[in-house]
């Protein structure tokens, strides 16, 4: 069957959203919040419990939860049953050690299954769980880890040798470090996990849990300094349930490839939690990206639903190969992008590659969840964010020191909001109240982006607000100019930059990485200056080219703009702790 957005979806699956705008007008939180079970005896909701429990001891017990890829394609499933087991030997572990309620456990690994065991025994403890990305040096580590009043840390051998060892004299509050793969423990603190979880008795009783009690911290990278840890209540659930089952369109019996590394706030919310709550199997993949790998996980696991981010697209996008034609991908019904927006050229893209759009979805570490999101059921405008998930109230608005003005005339530049009211909204910065308040006016969290809302209620992303470009006059974003120099045929990825001109403000410069097979010289420096030109106008187009090889990027895929600025004015670097790789 077809839907209105020409999305061919598999015999017989008809999206959960079938009409967003109905939807939208009759829904309720209350009403979506009956799908979950709650803890019995009217004890409130614990994120595990809907994860694990309510199907380990259902009919989705012998159902796979966890598909675990290793390195030469062979894999090890985990049942709900397994991973309820497990994790509950995991949460008596954290009591044999004295971790009481909402103490934070860290966790610093590769995709392996321990990590998810030890992120889901957490929150049956109630203790906090707070996911690093295996690929932080020592000091970014330490900043978390002391920030975040860390109690416990698990990890590898090879890690805490290379990283962690050499912090332990200067964080005092570090009480265990639990080694995934050591047989013996070393010393009074330096643990066996293996060996505790063998110990340990593999049912737990979870306590009463309130939604608004704390369950995930999540680091985000600041411009400077110590990045901000966003908190997250058990409450979030209800958002990690919804987003599933209507952006991601889950269904019983999918399978489900979310790319993204559990360091980042994806790979926990959606790489963990949103498909566990929806009683789907999900495959983790432990290595990292390789084109042919991830086209051949997609046919071999019969992937339903592909999540994953704009540079791995892009990097697919920049490769000599025809997926469709190499691979069955007949059980593809739905790609899904997060991390960086989501240029129109790469949607249509998946069009032509896959016979289906990829849709972008917009949310932040703030958020716990998506907030704006293309739909299956909803027509596609490529570049476009989508729409506010039913539920959400966005707004554009001017924003001063003291208050905010909503804007209502369509295609007008302003800053996105959102209304306080979601289930995973943060609850604080860790430590730092006076910036947790100055996200807010009144009842609105300031997001920090900017973007526009046009007249069919699209909302479309302009660019973070500190990276927007003031040239002669025009406030120009940084999206919007990417977005037409990716349309040349020559360019796979663009990063785009103010400039300080003493005559125009800023001018705009574009960082570009070519395709295969072109060359970078003067003749294509004028010839992409004078397509955008065309599309753009003088005064909007990128007046400087410069080829790199690589655009720095954090981890989970966002281009680090403020970083080529940086490089490119002489600046200090600020926190490039999540920096993937440097051109």
């Amino acid at each position: 069957m077809q839907n209105r957005s020409g999305i061919t979806l598999s015999p017989g699956v008809v999206p959960n959203l079938k009409d967003y705008e109905v939807f939208r007008h009759s829904f309720t939180w209350q009403d979506e919040q009956k799908f979950l079970d709650g803890l019995p005896e009217q004890k409130g909701f614990n994120i595990a419990y809907e994860a694990l429990e309510r199907h380990a001891k259902g009919k989705l017990k012998d159902t796979v939860a966890l598909r675990w890829i290793l390195k030469d394609k062979t894999f090890k499933d985990f049942t709900y049953y397994d991973i309820h087991k497990l994790s509950s030997r995991f949460a008596n572990v954290l009591t044999s050690l004295g971790i009481k309620k909402g103490e934070r456990v860290f966790a610093l690994t590769g995709r392996i299954p321990e990590l998810y065991i030890a992120a889901l025994g957490t929150l049956k403890k109630t203790a906090v769980f707070c996911p690093l990305f295996s690929v932080f040096g020592p000091e970014p580590i330490f900043q978390r880890l002391s920030k975040g009043d860390a109690k416990v840390l698990v990890t590898t051998k090879e890690l805490f040798e290379k990283k962690v060892k050499q912090l332990l004299d200067r964080l005092p509050m570090l009480q265990f470090i639990l080694l995934t793969d050591e047989e013996l423990h070393v010393n009074d603190k330096v643990l066996s996990l293996p060996r505790l979880l063998e110990e340990a008795y593999d049912e737990f009783f979870i306590p009463p849990t309130d939604p608004e009690d704390p369950a995930l911290l999540h680091f985000t990278s600041g411009t400077t300094g110590i990045p901000k840890g966003a908190l997250h209540v058990h409450g979030a659930v209800l958002m990690h349930y919804i987003t599933g089952k209507y952006v991601l369109d889950f269904h019983e019996g999918d399978i489900f490839w979310c790319t993204a590394d559990p360091g980042w706030v994806t790979g926990t919310s959606y790489g963990i939690i949103a498909p566990l709550v929806n009683g789907i199997t999900n495959v983790v993949d432990a290595e990292e990206f390789d084109a042919v790998r991830w086209y051949s996980i997609l046919e071999d696991q019969k992937v339903n639903v592909w999540y994953t981010a704009p540079t791995a697209i892009r990097r697919l996008m920049r490769m000599d190969i025809q997926p469709k034609e190499k691979y069955n991908l007949e059980h593809l019904r739905l790609i899904c992008s997060v991390g960086e927006p989501l240029h129109a050229e790469a949607v249509l893209w998946g069009e032509k590659t896959f016979g289906m759009p990829i849709l972008d979805n917009w949310w932040q570490t703030e958020t716990g969840g998506i907030m704006i999101a293309n739909y299956l059921s909803m027509k596609v405008k490529p570049g476009s964010m989508g729409k506010p998930l039913p539920g959400v109230e966005a707004a554009i608005a001017e924003v001063t020191d003291t208050e905010i003005e909503i804007i209502t005339e369509p295609n007008k530049q302003g800053h996105l909001i959102l209304k306080k009211g979601w289930p995973s909204m943060f609850r604080s910065y860790l430590h730092d109240e006076e910036r947790y308040k100055k996200s807010f006016r009144g009842d609105w969290y300031l997001t920090g982006d900017l973007a526009k809302k046009d007249k069919d209620g699209y909302y479309w992303f302009v660019g973070r607000a500190d990276d927007i470009i003031k040239s002669s006059g025009h406030m120009v974003g940084p999206f919007e100019v990417e977005n037409i120099v990716m349309e040349h045929p020559a360019v796979a990825e663009a990063a785009v930059i103010g400039k300080p001109e003493p005559i125009i403000g800023e001018l705009v410069k574009a960082f570009i990485v070519l395709k295969k097979g072109f060359t970078a010289d003067e003749k294509m420096q004028l010839d992409i200056i004078g397509y955008a030109r065309k599309k753009l106008g003088a005064a909007v187009a990128p007046k400087e080219i410069a080829f790199v090889n690589e655009l720095p990027k954090t981890k989970s895929g966002k281009i680090l703009r403020r970083l080529l600025k940086a490089r490119e004015l002489g600046l200090p670097e600020g926190d490039i702790s999540t920096l993937e790789q440097t051109p």
